[in-house]
C-alpha cells in the first residue's frame, strides 16, 4: 500500500525511513573510505563492481584513489584506476593523488599514477612543486622537468 502523501503520519514515517537510509549510506561510504586507506582492494573492488561510485568523495573532497595513494596502497590504487578512477581529481584543498604520493615518497604509486595519465602540474601544490620542495629529482625526471 502506497503512503498517503497528504497524511502527516505517513509523511513522518517516510521522513524517518529516508533518514535511516541516509545514515546507512553514510556508514557504507565511511567503510569504503576505510577500505581505500587500509588497502582492502578486493572488498572495495566488489563494492565498486556492484555499483558504488569509483570517484566517491568524503567531506574533505578526497576520492578513494587519493586515500589509497596517500596511504601507500599500491594494489588498491591499481584496482581503482582499472575501474576508471579520475587520477587528476583534486580534493577541496587542491591536492591531487599524485602530489600526495610524491609527498609520501611512494615510488611505485607515483609511477602507476603517471602511467595512468596523472598530470604532474595539476593541483596546488602540484606534484611537480612537491617534487621540487622535497628534492625528489627522480620524480622531476619522470615528470619531464
Amino acid at each position: 500500500m502506497e503512503p498517503d502523501r497528504d497524511n502527516p503520519e505517513d509523511q513522518a514515517g517516510e521522513a524517518e525511513h529516508q533518514a535511516r537510509v541516509a545514515e546507512q549510506v553514510a556508514a557504507l561510504a565511511h567503510e569504503l573510505f576505510d577500505m581505500a586507506r587500509e588497502g582492502n582492494a578486493s572488498t572495495l573492488a566488489a563494492y565498486l563492481d556492484s555499483g558504488a561510485p569509483v570517484d566517491l568523495t568524503n567531506e574533505a573532497g578526497d576520492t578513494l584513489v587519493m586515500l589509497a595513494a596517500y596511504h601507500g596502497n599500491t594494489s588498491t590504487v591499481r584496482s581503482l584506476i582499472a575501474r576508471g578512477a579520475d587520477v587528476n581529481r583534486a580534493n577541496d584543498k587542491g591536492q591531487t593523488p599524485l602530489a600526495g604520493a610524491v609527498f609520501k615518497g611512494s615510488d611505485d604509486i607515483v609511477q602507476i599514477l603517471v602511467n595512468a595519465g596523472a598530470d604532474p602540474t595539476a593541483g596546488t601544490p602540484s606534484a611537480l612543486d612537491a617534487a621540487r620542495m622535497f628534492g625528489k629529482d627522480e620524480y622531476l625526471s619522470l615528470f619531464g622537468a
